[in-house]
């Protein structure tokens, strides 16, 4: 069978990278310690790298070929609620608004993570604290989400999504 290069390395480190940090941050690590800051800006710096990366990249990863426009949304919507498959390359137009969803969460952990510990002003400052736990339990959702949106994509395009992140390659 055919194959295509969807996701190139920097995409599938930046992917991988991001799931352990939260995977540890969320469940593992000492919420402040210093393990968890140290991820925390690891996260942050893989965010920053990955938003230059859809200017000057090519294909699925570039931000013109990922941000979905009103009429895919609808599209496909309307493909799913009839049971219909709709196959793209890259993400879904619907998988699309999770990523991006996921990637705001991000950027507001590293902002809200950044004001907690490195300024005196919010240090200690409890809408700060309960921003940062927002974006994460919001994160853990659209995780979950995401996971079951490829397995569910998967099982209707008869497709192995998830091992298109691990190889970058998917059929054609």
């Amino acid at each position: 069978m055919a194959t295509v290069q969807v996701w190139d390395p920097l995409i599938r480190i930046f992917h991988w990278a991001v799931v352990i940090v939260f995977v540890a941050n969320y469940f593992f690590n000492e919420k402040g310690g210093g393990l968890h800051v140290a991820l925390g800006y690891t996260a942050a710096g893989m965010l920053a790298l990955r938003f230059v990366w859809g200017f000057v990249s090519r294909g699925a990863a570039r931000w013109s070929d990922f941000f979905p426009t009103p009429s895919q949304l609808v599209s496909h919507s309307r493909s799913l609620l009839r049971g219909e498959g709709y196959r793209r390359l890259g993400h879904t137009p619907l998988g699309a608004v999770v990523m991006i969803l996921m990637m705001s969460c991000l950027a507001g952990l590293a902002t809200t993570g950044y004001m907690m510990e490195e300024t005196d002003m919010f240090w200690g400052v409890e809408w700060v604290k309960d921003l940062h736990w927002g974006f994460a339990t919001t994160l853990l959702g659209l995780v979950i989400v995401h996971i079951l949106g490829a397995l569910y994509e998967s099982y209707r395009l008869k497709e192995n999504l998830p091992l298109s992140i691990i190889t970058g390659r998917r059929r054609r």
